[in-house]
């Protein structure tokens, strides 16, 4: 059985433990039985450990948590929220781009690919990291949240001034993991449509909470 790490020094400095743990082994062996038994499990391989690749820790500023990936073929590249250029927009990025367009008055990107935030050192942080195609949740109480909460602890233990964007009730429940009084915690409804349409996203300001929170802290502002 071999064991997928993050490549990243400053992540994997950080999570090397974690990798030997028996959770851990136990979910590489869940996901290499699901591969043998020939099921489609997204994102591929090599890119599950993406956001962590393109957002080293020691660059990150911000943190956005979702909760597992897109199931559908082609979607998810290992990022929350994004999607791969020459994907539809799904319907919670559009209404992300909506409030950004709003907070900045910046015109609606044409590409899904949130990429250029992770390179500026926003961490785009799915709870769950794998999924079965078109199976939604599928890969939930595996062993990923154990990995990604640890992960959260690690960045709130170890930083200082990140700035979590916690959006709808499952990555609030996160908030019990981040040092408050060390951090800016932004919370609000999810930009699903469902929450959206209800008035719980659309208004929440977070962008440009963020960067004015970032600029006041002497950071580069996301350029979002």
């Amino acid at each position: 059985m071999s064991i997928i790490k993050i490549k990243d020094k400053s992540w994997s400095d950080a999570l090397d433990k974690e990798f030997e743990q028996a959770y851990y082994r136990n979910l590489q062996h869940f996901l290499d039985t699901e591969k043998t038994l020939g099921k489609s499990i997204f994102p591929p391989e090599n890119q599950i450990f993406n956001a962590f690749e393109l957002c080293p820790l020691s660059k990150l500023k911000v943190v956005i948590i979702g909760q597992d990936p897109y199931h559908d073929v082609g979607q998810a590249h290992g990022l929350a929220f994004s999607v791969n250029d020459g994907i539809a927009i799904p319907p919670s990025l559009q209404n992300i781009y909506k409030e950004i367009a709003t907070d900045t008055h910046a015109p609606i990107p044409l590409s899904g690919n949130l990429e250029r935030w992770a390179l500026q050192g926003v961490l785009l942080l799915n709870a769950v990291l794998t999924v079965e195609a078109h199976r939604a949740g599928s890969h939930q109480g595996k062993g990923w949240e154990i990995f990604t909460d640890r992960i959260i602890k690690t960045i709130s233990q170890s930083k200082t001034q990140v700035v979590f964007m916690l959006w709808g009730n499952y990555a609030k429940q996160k908030s019990k993991l981040i040092h408050s009084t060390k951090h800016f915690v932004l919370a609000s409804g999810h930009p699903s449509p469902m929450s959206a349409n209800r008035g719980l996203w659309f208004g929440n300001k977070h962008f440009l909470l963020c960067n004015e929170y970032l600029i006041k802290n002497n950071m580069k502002a996301i350029e979002w």
